[in-house]
């Protein structure tokens, strides 16, 4: 006998369970009055239609995504135990990786942890949780973080919008130690500071890790321009590489006073200047007034929310693309950065030719990436390599 509730996919139905991907939509599973009556988040074993096992996940009728594997073996015991085997195994790659804590821990699907997202800033998590099947295991999470890497704070970001297409609340609290007001962390040799309570998303950025690197090694002498600079993580970068002037915009003030902070702590404040502004306004601004920067950078947020919002996110980065490479120096360099997980690639890299090109700029693509190697893709859900960062040689 199942463990769990037995959910079956319907005939010739969810392919991509079949072959070994970890969702299935609701149009793909058999709704009888059983599947129903199941509370969002509850356990299910999933089966084909044909008696085959795909294992235990969690069912939620009010998501499109109706369930979400774990990956493991049906009946499964999802105790605290299992979650320690799974943070464990996520932890080796990391400490493979980087020398110093500072990376996302835990990577949702690409860590065969559906809905679960954990950063690590040193002996300081936070942990995002996006789902109503991983929201009822929250104190065993937090157990097994403990038996793991035993951190002296845990902080829950369960502020997600997409919590409620879930049917979930919206909070944030401490659920070990104290909250910080702030912490520091280093990525690349920098210092920089993270507000783990109120600053977006989980504090820190550490999927831009890599394309920080790549930006600040082209800034050695140059001026740098960090559009939607959040906590300045782009603009310090450039600035500690040897960048002659680096200027951030954002529409956030408490994040650019983190960005001050982490100017002064590496002593480049002569270097820095941060700015609060619309950043779509102000590259206007810059753009009529002819101001140029030898290096222009913007990561933006989301403008693809969901699937609906396709054709509007995708005239924002057309225009985005358009006022960026207007202030954009010949010679110089453009980065593009799009985290909408349903902005496709080449929709992406359309857009943002198309943006260059009414703004009469020739460009060369000189740099196609993603994520920093701590967000690990799902070799089977191409939705979860979100981030797409294109650089452009601009003539």
């Amino acid at each position: 006998m199942s463990k769990h509730p037995i959910l079956r996919l319907k005939p010739r139905e969810g392919w991509r369970v079949r072959a070994g991907a970890p969702w299935a939509f609701s149009n793909e599973i058999v709704l009888d009055a059983g599947t129903r009556s199941l509370p969002p988040g509850a356990l299910v074993d999933v089966e084909g239609d044909d008696g085959r096992k795909f294992g235990v996940g969690y069912y939620n009728a009010n998501s499109l995504i109706a369930v979400r594997l774990f990956e493991a073996p049906p009946g499964t015991d999802t105790d605290t135990d299992f979650f320690a085997a799974r943070f464990r195994h996520a932890l080796a790659l990391r400490e493979a990786l980087f020398e110093a804590p500072f990376y996302r821990l835990v990577h949702a699907e690409g860590d065969r942890m559906p809905g679960l997202a954990v950063d690590r800033f040193g002996d300081s998590c936070t942990v995002q949780i996006t789902t109503a099947g991983m929201e009822a295991f929250v104190d065993t999470i937090v157990e097994a973080l403990e038996a793991v890497i035993a951190p002296a704070s845990i902080v829950l970001r369960a502020d997600a919008a997409a919590r409620a297409l879930e049917g979930l609340p919206s909070y944030v609290r401490a659920a070990l130690g104290d909250t910080p007001a702030r912490i520091a962390l280093e990525e690349n040799g920098t210092r920089y500071f993270a507000d783990l309570a109120g600053g977006q998303k989980t504090g820190w950025y550490f999927d831009q890790r890599d394309n920080r690197a790549f930006m600040a090694a082209l800034a050695q002498g140059k001026s740098v321009l960090d559009v939607y600079c959040h906590t300045g993580g782009f603009a310090l970068a450039a600035a500690r590489a040897g960048a002659k002037e680096a200027s951030g915009l954002d529409s956030s003030a408490p994040a650019l006073a983190l960005a001050e902070a982490t100017a002064a702590a590496n002593g480049l404040r002569g270097v820095c200047r941060f700015v609060k502004a619309d950043a779509m306004e102000e590259l206007e601004r810059l753009g009529a007034g002819r101001e140029r920067f030898d290096i222009v950078i913007c990561d933006p947020p989301p403008f693809v929310r969901s699937r609906k919002n396709l054709e509007s996110g995708a005239r924002a980065y057309r225009r985005l693309a358009r006022l960026a490479a207007q202030v954009t120096a010949p010679g110089g360099f453009l980065m593009l950065a799009s985290c909408s997980h349903n902005m496709p690639p080449d929709r992406f890299r359309a857009e943002c030719a198309a943006g260059l090109a009414r703004a009469g700029s020739r460009a060369r693509l000189i740099r196609d990436a993603g994520a920093s190697p701590d967000h690990p893709v799902h070799p089977l859900l191409p939705e979860t390599a979100y981030l797409k960062s294109l650089v452009y040689a601009v003539e």
